[in-house]
């Protein structure tokens, strides 16, 4: 039985038949792999992927040194009106299957949609999407976000990102935010509040 808190995950969006953004999750998956169990030989992840050819989906991919289970899930996006800034000091620089300390944390605040996570007094992420800010002229992402998302990775090649420290003192000096992951692309919020 492998261990559970070894396993690996990428998510991996497919819209009618197209598998999206897959070659920042190759390189994640390499990385990973290489950082974590010095694996030298690659899992080509576009051999294994099936796309389902109508529909919107999640492929859940789960692995360490070799893949383990390949999911399609029909995916809905989640609304998201309140977002809270809570202080923590939790690890996830790999994307681990294992996700109870996140999940726990988002759950110990049950007045908020989703929880912004503040580490040594500065924003990362939330517990399912990088997140960004406008100053009315660029985007900034947090330098040091919990996990490297592989949409944070394309838009920051794409020098649409940048990075900067931010403090939950320096909101009120941007005018928009947006969540992104693998799944919800780039999303500008409306509609929304955080509470500090």
């Amino acid at each position: 039985m492998h261990n559970t808190s070894t396993l690996l995950l990428e998510t991996i969006r497919i819209e009618d038949g197209e598998v999206f953004n897959l070659s920042y999750h190759q390189a994640r998956c390499d990385e990973s792999r290489k950082s974590l169990f010095a694996s030298t030989n690659r899992l080509n992840l576009s051999s294994v992927i099936q796309a389902p050819h109508k529909g919107l989906y999640r492929c859940r991919i789960l692995y360490n040194e070799k893949i383990h289970s390949i999911e399609y899930i029909p995916y809905i996006l989640k609304e998201m009106h309140i977002l809270k800034i809570i202080s923590s000091d939790l690890e996830y620089t790999h994307k681990y299957a294992n996700r109870d300390t996140l999940n726990k944390l988002l759950q110990s605040h049950t007045d908020a949609d989703e929880i912004i996570i503040e580490k040594n007094g500065y924003l990362t992420d939330t517990t399912i999407a990088n997140i960004a800010f406008y100053d009315g002229q660029q985007w900034f992402t947090p330098e040091k976000p919990l996990l490297k998302g592989t949409m944070r990775a394309k838009l920051l090649d794409d020098k649409f990102l940048h990075t900067k420290k931010i403090r939950k003192e320096d909101i009120s000096n941007y005018t928009q935010v947006a969540l992104m992951n693998s799944m919800i692309g780039f999303k500008i919020l409306n509609n929304f509040t955080i509470e500090k």
